[in-house]
């Protein structure tokens, strides 16, 4: 899954600032610098290498397999948002 990263980095980089949600309904929004994802609604970033690590558990049905990952409930929301998964996974 190693060049799946980049196309789905482009478009996590695209929907910067758009609103997602929780499997829970929670909303937040995020900001990228370089390769790090900056959550603005906690104190937390994820590295684009963190969303290369999930990209091997994708598709997913919960939170789960990302446990063991940073911020799993946001890596979840956001790898399987439409905008961002589109027909990828």
């Amino acid at each position: 899954m190693g060049g799946l990263i980049e196309g789905v980095w482009e478009r996590i980089v695209k929907n910067e600032g758009e609103v997602f949600k929780q499997k829970r309904g929670k909303e937040f929004s995020y900001s990228v610098k370089m390769n790090t994802l900056y959550l603005r609604t906690t104190n937390r970033i994820i590295s684009k290498k963190t969303f290369e690590k999930a990209l091997d558990e994708v598709p997913l049905e919960n939170t789960v397999p990302l446990q063991n990952l940073q911020a799993p409930s946001y890596l979840y929301a956001i790898l399987m948002d439409n905008r961002i998964r589109k027909d990828d996974y």
